[in-house]
């Protein structure tokens, strides 16, 4: 599937930022299975400076540093990417190793050294027993580590409610795994944090999604979201993605932005400003499949005032 992803983010201050330093991760990754076309970074008012690189994990990443008084940020990047069949789509069948046994796996082999991180607490995701206890249904003795990943994805589904407005980023894994509520942070974080806890190496994932609308409902520009689902290690095969906010084994309609421990390593759009105040942010995403056109000759163009980093 090819897609043009468009991903704004604005920043209304209620005072004149004086002098701001940001660091932006809203392009996708080129992986074997996503190709990057193209990539636009736009960014109003115009950046004094700007560098792009590579962060720890590999992801892409904009720095800038904007010193022009304003009282409104907005970040914008373009990218036409296309989308392949993962190969775990078609080869789940093969993988019969336990998950004791890839956990223990994890532990010995010095190969899987660079993994181990992926075992452990992050600032977002902390170890716990609840976590177990939560699992232990899927992750039953002796079963295949993708059979209970799988199995665990479903059960995370059915039991946990899409709710927007009873979390923020800042709200912890055990209020979440108590509630049964969030949003898909929230939910990726839970994921996360279970398989740790059983001994596993898991990731944290950001990236789009591809929506459609109801039956007779216009798509709506932007109405769309940042999205968010983990990975687990399968030894001598590589990272395994599930989303337990659907239910499913991610595709052509999830697109790859960038991973890490937890969402703290991922974010978007973060930085630091002098003056500004009180702020308000907004949020706005579109995932187009198949239909370039329709950003670029609308949203990019009404972006043409503000500085382009391709």
């Amino acid at each position: 599937m090819k897609y043009t992803v468009l991903h704004r983010t604005t920043y209304e201050y209620e005072s004149p930022v004086l002098h701001g330093r940001h660091v932006i991760r809203q392009r996708p990754r080129p992986l074997p299975f996503q190709t990057v076309a193209s990539s636009v970074l736009r960014v109003d008012p115009r950046p004094v400076w700007s560098r792009q690189a590579t962060d720890y994990f590999g992801n892409l990443v904009d720095y800038i540093e904007v010193i022009e008084p304003h009282d409104r940020l907005e970040v914008d990047t373009v990218s036409v990417v296309t989308v392949g069949r993962r190969p775990v789509d078609e080869g789940l069948p093969l993988f019969r190793q336990t998950w004791e046994a890839a956990r223990d796996r994890i532990a010995a082999d010095t190969q899987l050294f660079d993994a181990r991180e992926m075992c452990l607490d992050s600032p977002l995701v902390k170890r716990q027993e609840a976590l177990v206890a939560f699992a232990k249904d899927s992750f039953e003795p002796g079963r295949g580590l993708l059979e209970a990943v799988v199995a665990f994805n479903r059960m995370m589904h059915e039991e946990f409610t899409y709710d927007p407005h009873v979390t923020d980023v800042a709200t912890p894994i055990d209020v979440v795994l108590k509630e049964r509520r969030g949003v898909c942070q929230d939910f990726a974080h839970v994921a996360v944090g279970a398989l740790r806890s059983l001994g596993l190496a898991a990731r944290y994932v950001s990236g789009y999604l591809e929506t459609q609308p109801p039956p007779g409902k216009p798509r709506l520009v932007g109405a769309d979201a940042s999205h968010a689902w983990a990975s687990v290690l399968v030894p001598d095969y590589g990272w395994v993605s599930f989303d337990p906010t659907n239910g499913v084994l991610p595709g052509e309609r999830h697109v790859v932005a960038a991973w890490g421990r937890d969402f703290s390593d991922v974010s978007p759009l973060r930085g630091v400003v002098l003056g500004g105040g009180r702020h308000t942010l907004a949020v706005g995403v579109d995932v187009a499949p198949e239909k370039p056109a329709i950003v670029a000759q609308g949203q990019v163009q009404s972006l043409a005032r503000g500085w382009e980093s391709t």
